[in-house]
Parts: structure tokens; C-alpha cells; sequence
């Protein structure tokens, strides 16, 4: 072998040998300073209820500052794009939904980064159904009338942002089941959009759970059907999808979290420990199961198949809604 070969691949092997001793002795440092989860909606949704609670026993867990910080806007694009595009050290991490595999099938040519590529997965920690809500003073009782009704009145309905995926299950369901034209009113979040549902800016809303059972018990909200296969504790007089004939409307929305990609394996591995420790937490389970969360949680390399196989799904759920006059 050349010299100048020899000495090019002790180079190499300096450098590497450097990089993974730095790398080790980040990881086992870490934290040394506060953890930013960003969540790519509005406050008080089913993702920022989720981060939030989890944030706390994290904290205590790491013995280190966990800060939320909200940057909705463009259906999750946002937010999800920051975390993508930061440095990838374990310090911003995402409290990500469905949408971050939602999107980029939906709008292939136009998405800024790629659930597989642009990060590492660090644990998908519950699951919670999708509701069709409707304001009392509609007049509708059941999800039966509520189609009749939009096939006579000009109606439209909310959502915590285009994109996401209730926005394009209720589009399954008006646009591609019933054929009716109900244009769909996208809000920068869960909160906002119930909101706009409860003050009578819109007359629907499809979305997570969270906020809804309060004003259902003031009499202000029906909730029409919920997605899961089984009904849920919160609301158990309402009918799943299965019970009103429609069993490939069953979905759920998921919660995980994701670092940048390249963030060291061990990084990794340390905030998933502490992840999954939290969503055993009592504490947690019960403040999460009020909001009709199923606790879920599992390794890094099952969060990432898990990924693997949402994009196949939605890569084939897109193709099906690309020919519906979506919103």
C-alpha cells in the first residue's frame, strides 16, 4: 500500500474513531441543558395535551428542563419542518402526529422533508380515535341525519388544519362516500377549530377527542361517530364506524416523538428509556386515558417500522383521495 494511502485511511480512521468517542461522550452527558418539544399546533390539542403531560414526567425522569413551545401552521408543515431542520444534538425533539406522514404523501411534490429521511423516530407513544362533531343548533341527532342534511343545506366543517388526517377522513366520507360538497374550513389547530365549532363559525368538525366533552355535557356539541373499532369510555352512547357500516373508515390518530435525523443512536435510546417510563407512569396514563388516549410505546426500531408502514398506507390512501375534489 501507498504511503499516501496509508496515511489517507489513518486519517479516516482518527477522524472516526474522534467523532464516535464525542458522540458517546455526548450521549452520556446528555442532558446538560433543556429539552425543547415542538409541537406543530395550536395549544390545546391532542398533541400539545399529549407533550404536555409527558413533559413533565420527562423532566423529572432526565432531571432536566423540558420546555413546550407551539409553532403551528400549514397543517403541522411547519413545526415538523423546524425539528427537521435543527441541529441534530437531542435538544429539539417533535411531538409529532399522523401528520408528519400525512402530508408529505398528500403533497409529494411540494413537501419540505420526509418522515423516513429528515428524522429518527423515538417512540409512538398513544393512539386515540377521530370524532364527526356537530354544534346542537344544526338540529342533527345521529350521523344518518347529518347526511340527509348536507344533501339539502350548504354546509362546511373544521379541521386542526389542512392536511391532516381527519381533514381527509371526513373527505372520504362527504366527498368520496356521499358525493356532497362540503367545503372543508382548515384552523391552525384542535383548540381553535372547536372553538370555531362552538361559536357557530362552523356547523361540523372532524378531529381528536380532546376538548369536546365539555361542551357536549353543556349541550353545545354532538358527537355523531367515532373511528376506533370499539366505543370509547368518554363517549359511550355513540357508534364506532364499524357499527354505522363504514369498517374502512377505522383509524386512529397517533402521538410520537422524533429527533432530526443523525442524532446519535444513544441520544436515542436514552429519551426513549425515559419516554417509555413515562407513559407507565399512573400519573400519566390517567391524565392521557381522560383525553382517550391508548397508551402505546415501544423501542426506536419498532417506531421506526411503524413509520415504514404508514407511508406505504397513506402513499395508497393518497392516490384514492387525489381523485376527490378535496378542500
Amino acid at each position: 500500500m501507498s504511503k499516501f494511502l496509508n496515511g489517507f485511511f489513518c486519517t479516516v480512521f482518527l477522524f472516526s474513531s474522534n467523532a464516535f468517542a464525542q458522540s458517546t461522550q455526548s450521549a452520556t452527558s446528555y442532558p446538560s441543558k433543556p429539552i425543547r418539544i415542538i409541537v406543530p399546533f395550536a395549544a390545546g390539542g391532542a398533541g400539545d395535551t399529549a407533550a404536555r403531560v409527558l413533559s413533565q414526567k420527562l423532566s423529572s425522569i432526565l432531571n432536566q428542563s423540558v420546555l413546550i413551545e407551539n409553532k403551528p401552521g400549514a397543517g403541522a408543515q411547519i413545526g415538523t419542518q423546524f425539528v427537521a431542520s435543527s441541529p441534530p444534538d437531542g435538544y429539539t425533539i417533535l411531538a409529532g402526529s399522523s401528520a408528519i406522514v400525512v402530508n408529505p404523501a398528500l403533497n409529494a411534490a411540494t413537501a419540505t422533508y420526509q418522515p423516513e429521511k429528515d428524522f429518527a423516530p423515538i417512540v409512538i407513544g398513544a393512539t386515540q380515535p377521530m370524532v364527526i362533531v356537530v354544534n346542537q343548533a344544526l338540529g342533527v341527532k345521529n350521523f344518518h341525519q347529518l347526511k340527509e342534511i348536507a344533501g339539502k343545506e350548504k354546509l362546511s366543517f373544521a379541521s386542526a388544519g389542512a392536511g391532516t388526517q381527519p381533514h381527509v377522513a371526513c373527505e372520504r366520507i362527504f366527498n368520496g362516500l356521499w358525493k356532497l360538497n362540503i367545503p372543508h374550513i382548515p384552523y391552525k389547530g384542535i383548540s381553535p377549530a372547536i372553538t370555531g365549532l362552538v361559536g357557530g363559525e362552523v356547523p361540523i368538525y372532524c378531529g381528536a377527542p380532546v376538548g369536546v366533552g365539555q361542551f357536549v355535557k353543556q349541550g353545545k356539541l354532538q358527537v355523531l361517530l367515532v373511528t376506533s373499532e370499539t366505543r370509547v369510555p368518554n363517549f359511550p352512547e355513540v357508534p364506532t364506524v364499524i357499527e354505522l357500516g363504514l369498517p374502512e373508515m377505522k383509524d386512529d390518530i397517533w402521538q410520537g416523538f422524533f429527533a432530526p435525523a443523525k442524532t446519535p443512536p444513544a441520544i436515542i435510546q436514552k429519551l426513549n428509556l425515559a419516554l417509555n417510563q413515562a407513559l407507565k407512569s399512573p400519573e400519566v396514563i390517567e391524565k392521557l386515558e381522560q383525553n382517550d388516549f391508548v397508551m402505546l410505546g415501544g423501542t426506536p426500531k419498532q417506531a421506526s417500522d411503524f413509520i415504514s408502514s404508514e407511508v406505504v398506507r397513506w402513499g395508497k390512501i393518497a392516490t384514492e383521495v387525489s381523485a376527490l375534489p378535496m378542500q
